[in-house]
């Protein structure tokens, strides 16, 4: 299992999705390389609960996980080129036909709404819940093709950015005030730019003396 914690910094599950492969630091690291790193990161995203991931890691057969994480990273891949493909614009009518990939599998998806105990406040006794079906491992998938077909029809893609550090390849959305956000993290490559600055006028103070 991945001991790492992966890379929650997009404001938007969907770009954390793209960027659960990095390289955060020097060496890359691919949060979704197997079975047990694709639970591990649904667990950390919160798209599937520990007692489901729990059962599917038991009921599956050798090598089983590691062929759905397999899908998963494709499906990385092939929304990583819509997303650079788009970002910077908004969408329009004539993109959905690129969504094709994805109307197929939501299209598999099992879910149904129960009558559940409310678990916020106390204003309202019951709340209208979502569950899903999880009768395969390929199931797994369905979560992430959801939060990608909402980001797809509530994001504007004119705030999909990449961040501007020369070797980063991590995107985010950005929702800051101005829409002046310019990298992944100010603790990553934001404190990497203001060091690369630094360095850069004390040698130009050198020169010049």
């Amino acid at each position: 299992m991945q001991q790492s914690r992966a890379l929650f910094i997009a404001d938007t599950l969907a770009l954390d999705f793209l960027n659960s492969v990095a390289t955060p630091v020097d060496v890359p690291v691919d949060w979704l390389d197997d079975g047990e790193g694709l639970l591990s990161w649904l667990q950390q995203a919160h798209l599937v609960s520990l007692p489901v991931l729990g059962h599917i890691r038991s009921q599956s057969l050798p090598g089983e996980l590691n062929k759905v994480a397999e899908q998963a990273r494709n499906l990385r891949e092939w929304f990583r080129g819509f997303v650079q493909e788009h970002r910077g614009r908004p969408l329009v009518r004539d993109d959905l036909r690129k969504l094709e990939p994805l109307n197929r599998l939501l299209e598999r998806d099992e879910s149904f709404s129960q009558v559940a105990a409310a678990t916020g406040g106390e204003r309202n006794v019951f709340e209208l819940r979502v569950e899903r079906r999880w009768r395969s491992p390929e199931a797994l998938i369905l979560p992430i093709a959801e939060i990608l077909g909402r980001f797809v029809c509530s994001e504007d893609f004119t705030y999909v950015k990449a961040c501007e550090g020369p070797a980063c390849t991590l995107l985010f959305a950005d929702h800051t005030r101005g829409h002046a956000r310019r990298w992944c993290s100010m603790a990553i490559c934001g404190n990497r730019a203001k060091q690369a600055a630094h360095r850069h006028r004390l040698k130009a103070n050198l020169e010049r003396l």
